[in-house]
C-alpha cells in the first residue's frame, strides 16, 4: 500500500512553473521610493550584524549593507499575494503520521523555493548570463554574511550560482533517498541506524562525502521531544537521523531566500512585479519552520527583520510561534507525595 508521502512525491518535480495571474506584469524602471528612508540606529546595527559573531559564517563588512532600512525590510512593501492563515497548510491533519506530514511539507516547500530560484536563474538575453551569476554574486551572500561550503573539509566561499545548485541538488538526492526518505510502507522501522551515527554531520570536516552539504552548525536533536528508542517517523519507516535531516534542508532553503531577498529583491524581483509572490512564499516558508522548530532562531537572524514584520501582522501566526508540540496535552505527572 502506498503511504501518504509517496502519493505526494510522486509529483515532486511536476507542477511547480505554473505562471501566476500576472504573466506581464508592469515593470518598474526604478527602484522604489527611498526618500526619507530611516537608517538604522547603533541598535539596530548590532543587532543586525550579531548573527556573524561565533557564527560558522564569515562575515564581510560591506559598508553598503550598513546605510539604511533594506526596501524588503520595510513593511510597505512586505505585502503579499494572498489571504489567509497559512497554520492551515502546515499544521498535521489528525489522521497523518508526522513523519509523512513532514515529508510532504519539505517536498512542498522544495517546490516553492525553486520556483524562487528559477527567476534569478533567467538568462539575462543581453549578457547571455544569468541573472544570479559568477560576477554579480561571486559568493554566497545575505547582507554582511557569506555561507560557506565544505571542500575537502575545509570551508571555503563559492559563487553563489554555485552554492545554489549544490544546495538543489543536495536537497534532491535528499528527497530521492529511499533509505532517507522511504515510499514503501514497512512492518517494522529500519534497525540499521545507530545513535551514535546521528552526532556527525554528513560532508563535515569529521566525515566528508563527494557531495558535502553546506558547511555550518547543525542540531544533533534526533528530534523534538523524542528518545533514542523514539522518533518522529518511527512508524512509517523514517530513520532515527530523519528530523535532523529535515532540519539541514530547512536550514539550506532559508539560506537561499536570503540571498534571494539581499541580492535579488531588487532585481527582478521588483522590477517585475513579483515581490509579493517572493514574500508569500517566505512567510509559508517561516511558518512551517518555526511550527516545527526546523530552522534555529539565530539561523533566521538575516531576516529578522522581515519577520519581525509578519508577526506583528500576525500574518506568522501566534501557533506557529508557539510551536506544533505546544499544542499537545501535556502527559499526566507519574510522581508521588510520600
Amino acid at each position: 500500500m502506498a503511504t501518504f508521502f509517496q502519493s505526494v512525491r510522486q509529483g515532486f518535480g511536476r507542477g511547480g512553473n505554473k505562471n501566476n495571474n500576472n504573466n506581464n506584469p508592469p515593470k518598474n524602471g526604478t527602484a522604489p521610493s527611498n526618500q526619507q528612508s530611516p537608517t538604522y540606529s547603533s541598535s539596530q546595527t548590532a543587532n543586525a550584524n550579531a548573527s556573524s559573531v561565533s557564527s560558522p559564517l564569515s562575515a564581510d563588512n560591506t559598508p553598503s549593507e550598513r546605510e539604511g532600512i533594506k526596501y524588503f525590510f520595510q513593511e510597505k512593501y512586505a505585502p503579499l499575494n494572498v489571504k489567509g492563515n497559512f497554520l492551515t497548510l502546515c499544521a498535521c491533519p489528525k489522521n497523518v503520521e508526522l513523519g509523512e506530514w513532514l515529508a510532504h511539507q519539505i517536498v512542498e516547500q522544495n517546490r516553492l523555493i525553486h520556483g524562487m530560484l528559477q527567476v534569478v536563474q533567467e538568462v539575462n538575453t543581453h549578457t547571455g548570463l544569468p541573472i544570479c551569476n559568477e560576477l554579480t554574486c561571486p559568493t554566497m551572500s545575505a547582507g554582511n554574511l557569506t555561507y560557506t561550503w565544505l571542500v575537502d573539509g575545509k570551508a571555503a566561499k563559492i559563487s553563489a550560482p554555485k552554492f545554489i545548485n549544490r544546495v538543489e541538488k543536495w536537497i534532491v538526492s535528499k528527497i530521492h533517498d529511499p533509505v532517507m526518505f522511504p515510499t514503501e510502507q514497512v512492518s517494522s522501522p529500519p534497525t540499521t541506524f545507530a545513535v551514535a551515527e546521528l552526532t556527525t554531520t554528513p560532508g563535515s570536516v569529521a566525515n566528508p562525502s563527494p557531495a558535502s552539504p553546506p558547511a555550518g552548525a547543525t542540531n544533533n536533536t534526533n528530534s523534538a521531544g523524542a528518545t533514542p528508542q523514539d522518533w518522529i517517523g518511527k512508524s512509517s519507516g523514517f530513520p532515527p537521523t530523519f528530523y535532523k535531516d529535515c532540519q539541514g534542508i530547512m536550514k539550506q532553503m532559508f539560506r537561499c531566500y536570503a540571498h534571494l531577498y539581499h541580492a535579488h529583491w531588487e532585481n527582478p524581483f521588483w522590477h517585475i512585479n513579483k515581490h509579493e509572490v517572493l514574500n508569500m512564499c517566505f512567510v509559508h516558508f517561516v511558518t512551517v519552520a518555526k511550527y516545527y522548530k526546523l530552522v534555529a532562531d539565530k539561523e533566521m537572524e538575516p531576516m529578522q527583520p522581515l519577520i519581525d514584520i509578519y508577526i506583528k501582522q500576525e500574518k506568522i501566526p501566534p501557533e506557529a510561534l508557539a510551536g506544533h508540540w505546544a499544542q499537545q496535552p501535556a502527559a499526566p505527572s507519574t510522581s508521588s507525595q510520600g
